[in-house]
């Protein structure tokens, strides 16, 4: 049996093939369930991700191609169309594929967390669809423990390095209680979006959302409980805010410096914390001069990402050590799964020997044999029985000059040197 993988990711395709590929959440269980089906496949799950979409089987053959057959099959793609973009990996490659994503080591943003909660989405379908067993099954286990343990012990995920992040942790900096504030986004694109994802998990308190276009404001606003204003609307909800973050593709500023100055005298001089990641300015320079206002550009941000870059690469170093580490675990792991066999067919024999012995003690029995000599036979018998093999296959080995065998014999039986 192999373990095996294909995938494509935001290195290896672009956008067009990876949305050709994703496979979303109401096809997920059938999907599995077909691959699952194959007669080559005895255990399969999928991982589908905006940035990648894997595929991982439990294998009778390493020949790729019929995995990837099905998933052009599935997706109604032509084979060779397919096939430049793929990747595949089998056994240890995938065992070291699998830790390295799951620790974020193979992600556009390296570190980033959020790939470890889909690859649990990815185990939790898979377990549910019923096409996990045994070694997949321990495989995400085990993954999931790697990544734990990076996480724990290396700064891979501590410092933030995208804008939108480092905008909000930068927030936390400056309000105690990021649940009492009130965020004003202006904009609706993926760095707006991604602020807005941010301040909800760290329990922002309100969100208002404000674009050129009311739908797409109202459209993001919605996914965070929030409100959405048309840009037009800004001088009126301007003194609401106490963190404003800006982000769009205007040539000419949206916020001036008058304006801020009415809302903070609206606030009676509350202070206001401002971020404008927009290139050109979003939020006139003059402002910074306003105090009681907190502005910060995309460049002040971008020091601090380039040096927390920095200490992600640093990290990343010591996770790969963690993961050769992990790697090694499973593998022991998978090792000890090919011995199992051996001990239970081993077990089995010496059980039959075992009901075979005392048959014929209870026969002795019945027929009148004292206890005593019964008891004695059954030990003799049962004792020749157990050492007739080994002690044939250890002569041959010997005269064969099979010292490996004869010292392993030794080794398994733990045997003391006699007189």
């Amino acid at each position: 049996m192999t373990l095996l993988a294909v995938g494509i990711n935001y290195n290896t395709a672009p956008v067009s093939i990876r949305e050709r590929l994703a496979f979303p959440a109401e096809i997920l269980e059938s999907s599995l369930q077909e691959l699952w089906h194959l007669k080559e496949i005895s255990e399969a799950a999928i991982l589908s991700t905006c940035n990648r979409t894997e595929f991982y089987c439990k294998s009778s053959t390493a020949n790729k191609q019929i995995l990837i057959d099905w998933v052009a099959e599935s997706r109604n793609i032509d084979p060779a169309e397919l096939t430049p973009y793929l990747y595949c990996h089998t056994d240890s490659q995938l065992i070291r594929h699998m830790f390295r994503v799951a620790c974020g080591l193979d992600s556009m943003i390296l570190g980033e967390p959020q790939i470890l909660g889909q690859m649990k989405t990815a185990y939790q379908a898979a377990y549910e669809a019923g096409t996990l067993g045994k070694q997949l099954g321990k495989l995400f286990q085990y993954t999931f423990s790697a990544a734990k343990k990076v996480r724990t012990d290396t700064a891979i995920g501590s410092s933030p390095v995208s804008v939108a992040f480092a905008a909000v942790q930068l927030a936390q900096q400056i309000f105690d209680k990021l649940s009492e504030q009130t965020a004003l986004l202006i904009g609706a694109g993926e760095t707006i979006e991604l602020a807005a994802r941010h301040l909800s998990q760290q329990g922002i308190g309100r969100i208002i959302v404000a674009n050129r276009t009311y739908d797409k404001a109202h459209t993001l606003a919605s996914q965070f409980n929030g409100y959405a204003i048309a840009l037009s609307e800004l001088p009126t909800h301007l003194a609401e805010a106490d963190i404003v973050i800006s982000s769009t593709a205007s040539q000419l500023p949206i916020l001036g410096k008058g304006s801020v100055e009415s809302a903070i005298k609206k606030r009676k001089h509350k202070p206001v914390f401002m971020v404008d990641l927009a290139v050109p300015r979003d939020i006139e320079a003059e402002v910074e001069q306003l105090r009681d206002v907190y502005l910060y550009t995309i460049d002040d941000l971008q020091n601090t990402i380039d040096q927390n870059m920095n200490s992600r690469r640093q990290a990343a170093e010591q996770a790969e050590e963690i993961i050769d580490t992990q790697v090694g675990y499973f593998l022991a792991w998978l090792r000890s799964q090919g011995a199992q066999s051996t001990i239970r067919d081993y077990r089995h024999q010496a059980e039959q020997m075992r009901d075979e012995a005392l048959q014929k003690a209870l026969a002795l029995l019945k027929n009148g044999t004292s206890p005593e000599e019964t008891l004695s036979r059954l030990a003799y018998s049962l004792t020749n029985k157990l050492i007739h093999t080994p002690s044939i296959q250890i002569r041959e080995a010997g005269e064969n000059e099979r010292h490996d065998l004869v010292a392993a014999a030794r080794e398994i039986f733990k045997l003391k040197q006699t007189q």
